[in-house]
This record gives C-alpha cells, sequence and structure tokens, in this order.
C-alpha cells in the first residue's frame, strides 16, 4: 500500500506540470512534453516526500535496531557461563550470523540508493550546481541493481536460502528433480509399519 501511495503521488498532482506549461521551454507545440525525469518529476517531491519522508527515517530506524541487535548479542555472548547454565555461544553464535547478513543487505541498500537521493537534494537545494551525467546515470544503475543484490547475499549467507534456490533452479531451470527430496522414504511411515508389523506377531 505505501508503495502505491508513494509511486502514484506524482500522477495525482505532485509533478512539473503547472511549471511546464509557465516555461514552455520543453512543451512543444502539440503539448507533448519531453520525457525526461527531472523535467517532469517534483525535486520537492522526491527529497521531502520520497527521501526525507519514506526512505531515510526507515533506514535510521534500522540501523539502530541493528545496533541494538548487535549489542544485546555480543553481551550475552560475552556472558560468563556457570555450571546450571547451558552455553549460549552456539545459539547466539547463529543469530549473530544471521544479523550480520541482514545487515549486509541493510548496507548494500544505503549503499545503492543514497547516492541518488543526494545528487537529488544537490539538485533542489543546489540549482546552480552541475550534476554530472554519467554520475546520475551510474546512481541510477546503483538503485536498480539492488534488488538483484539481495537474493546473492541471502543466498551466499544463508543456508537455509542457498539450499532453496539451488532446489528452485534444478527443478525450474535445469528439469531435474532432486532424488534426495524425492526418493527419501519417510521415518514416520516406516515407524508405524513396524509397529503395525510387531502387533500382527
Amino acid at each position: 500500500m505505501v508503495a502505491i501511495i508513494v509511486g502514484l503521488t506524482p500522477m495525482l498532482g505532485w509533478n512539473n506540470l503547472e511549471k511546464l506549461q509557465q516555461t514552455n521551454s520543453t512543451v512543444g507545440a502539440d503539448l507533448l512534453v519531453t520525457c525526461e525525469f527531472e523535467n517532469v518529476i517534483s525535486m520537492e517531491y522526491m527529497v521531502y516526500f520520497n527521501f526525507f519522508g519514506w526512505v531515510l527515517p526507515p533506514l535510521v530506524l534500522m540501523l539502530l535496531i541493528y545496533t541494538e541487535i548487535f549489542y544485546i548479542i555480543h553481551k550475552q555472548l560475552n556472558k560468563k557461563v556457570t555450571a546450571n547454565q547451558t552455553d549460549p555461544t552456539r545459539y547466539y553464535g547463529k543469530e549473530l550470523k544471521l544479523a550480520k547478513s541482514l545487515a549486509l543487505v541493510l548496507f548494500l541498500f544505503a549503499v545503492s540508493w543514497l547516492p541518488l537521493h543526494i545528487l537529488n537534494c544537490i539538485t533542489l537545494f543546489c540549482p546552480s550546481c552541475e550534476n554530472s551525467t554519467c554520475l546520475i546515470y551510474v546512481a541510477i544503475l546503483l538503485s536498480h541493481g539492488n534488488s538483484a543484490v539481495n537474493p546473492i547475499v541471502y543466498a551466499f549467507r544463508i543456508t537455509k536460502f542457498r539450499n532453496a534456490f539451488i532446489k528452485i533452479w534444478k527443478q525450474y531451470v535445469c528439469c531435474t528433480e532432486d532424488p534426495r527430496v524425492d526418493d527419501r522414504p519417510s521415518f514416520r511411515i516406516d515407524s508405524k509399519e513396524r509397529r503395525l508389523r510387531h502387533n500382527d506377531i
């Protein structure tokens, strides 16, 4: 719902149509608009509504949450284990590995999206500053590439995701079934059959 609201807001009126009609610099005689992003989309919308409203606050919040998670995990790992306690290292070690994987996803999100939003802020707050076209294209490419990076990170860092990706790849791309999954006998069925045979005897 949030994505729909944020994405459709320019179509509902927060755009540069009035500015284009006033200047007529990019509007042709037949009322056709040159379709360039900065000509059509308002930088106030991109910076104030999109960046300051829907990107920066969740990013800061997630950063604070992960800081708290790492603090708690390290605190638990540094606790001395008494004779009556189980060793927390095994459990919190797994939690730490998972938290590192998710923190890496958050870091890659920030690296991918912040350059584009920073360039948008420069465009809005410093109209006289000229942004390099090549730099803008690199920032756009980074923002789009973030969606392709996440599955790779999940596959390399989290075993369950890796196994699921391998299974999907074999089944739907290579069109081969995994014999370890299909041909494996069911322990419950075998146990039930043994009990029935025992009762019959």
